[in-house]
């Protein structure tokens, strides 16, 4: 199944688009946590910028 994902976003827009993995410091536990998103390709400064 993935590969069918995989194949469909190399094709057309799916080419515009990125996922984008941020690790995130909890304030409470101090551990880190993954925050992972698909972002246009013209806003991932914008998804790694904001807190």
């Amino acid at each position: 199944m993935a590969k069918k994902v995989v194949a469909t976003l190399k094709t057309g827009k799916g080419k515009e688009f990125s996922k984008v993995i941020k690790m995130v410091k909890n304030p409470d536990t101090g551990s880190y946590q993954f925050k992972e998103e698909v972002v246009h390709n013209d806003h991932i400064k914008d998804f790694l910028k904001e807190k």
